[in-house]
């Protein structure tokens, strides 16, 4: 049926390479779609390097995880129906533009069966173990993952299937609380500045932002933070900052970092009955006094990514108005390699966003 051209891991860690992947045929419920719009994601960096780093553990190769490469990357999709398996005839049809739900499971089991795909024990996700966005075309697995986007940016559409319902689902495991209430964010780069427009667009109004890079917290503020606190290598001293610009410690914090020293700090923070949901995926280890957890009541979450159900839900805000855009910038599919250095090296406010010719 002809080839498609990918910008894809052949190697972990060394450079994206422009190659020709079969182009595949929808069967069933599956759904074709050329690429128009794909997100550039800070995940996209463990995922290229292959592994990821549990601290005293060792590593967690993506390899043992199931990924096979070559692999287009790519989780943030929009695209433009192309060919509908005979299943998806009439749910969607060619021309039509589409955001592309990537957390995709195996379909069959219970959590999949509730539309709760990221937490099959399967997992199918696009741009991890399926090709994904960084390519000329994508093969939605089912159309039910298609969510329509009319009156939105694509460019700005497309961060919703990461980095927007990430912490759609992160912010509805810390709220309801009341909206003077402090709620932290941890990072301040995609994620962390979409998690700013969530809250606010879910009616919250405190927001203390809390990042390494000054301009960073000069594009938090920007967003809507109400409060920015500097971390640094200092531990102690930061959770001292975040309570002091919180006026004492806190009912909720979300770690969009989720590293060693962010995990310490951030636990340090939390107040009586208080939340520590972590999201990112930087990598070590955690250590927590235990007599702590029990004495203050504690709780330590984690949140993966979210399903589609959420993803309607948050596309559906958007389309109201009420997501205040982050900052996003465009660039051509073909320089895929050239924006994860960009990321890498922390050069990014906001998100790239990899366009087609």
């Amino acid at each position: 049926m002809g080839t498609m051209k990918a910008w894809a891991v052949v190697e972990c860690g060394k450079p994206l390479q422009e190659i020709d992947l079969p182009l595949p045929e929808p069967q069933g419920d599956e759904v074709l779609l050329e690429v128009t719009h794909a997100g550039v994601c800070h995940s996209d960096i463990h995922i290229w390097e292959g592994e990821y780093d549990l601290g005293g553990r060792g590593k967690l190769r993506m390899q043992d995880r199931g990924m096979t490469l070559p692999l287009a990357m790519g989780h943030e999709i929009v695209g433009r129906v192309l060919i509908c398996g005979p299943g998806a005839a009439g749910k969607v049809k060619p021309g039509d533009v589409r955001l592309v739900f990537p957390w995709v499971g195996c379909g069959t089991c219970a959590a999949c069966q509730r539309d709760e795909e990221n937490m099959c024990p399967r997992g199918q996700s696009l741009g991890v173990y399926r090709n994904g966005g960084y390519a000329t075309h994508v093969l939605a697995l089912h159309w039910k993952h298609l969510v329509a986007i009319d009156g939105l940016d694509p460019a700005l559409a497309a961060t919703y299937a990461c980095s927007g319902v990430t912490v759609f689902s992160a912010a509805r495991k810390v709220l309801p609380l009341p909206p003077e209430e402090p709620v932290v964010l941890v990072g301040a780069g995609g994620l962390g500045l979409n998690a700013i427009a969530v809250l606010k667009a879910l009616g919250h109004r405190r927001i203390v932002s809390v990042d390494v890079d000054p301009g960073k917290l000069v594009a938090a503020a920007a967003q809507g933070a109400t409060d920015t606190v500097l971390a640094d290598d200092d531990g102690p001293a930061t959770t001292a900052r975040i309570v002091a610009a919180a006026g004492g410690p806190v009912a909720a914090v979300i770690d969009l970092v989720n590293g060693t020293k962010t995990a310490a700090f951030a636990f340090d923070a939390l107040r009586k009955g208080g939340k520590l949901v972590q999201v990112g995926l930087f990598g070590g280890e955690m250590r927590v006094p235990l007599p702590l957890m029990p004495i203050r009541a504690l709780t330590i979450q984690g949140s993966y990514v979210g399903d589609v159900k959420e993803l309607r839900e948050l596309v559906a805000i958007a389309q109201q108005g009420k997501i205040p855009p982050i900052p996003v910038t465009t660039q051509p599919l073909p320089t895929a390699d050239a924006a994860l250095n960009r990321l890498r090296s922390g050069q990014v406010t906001g998100r790239i966003v990899l366009t087609a010719a």
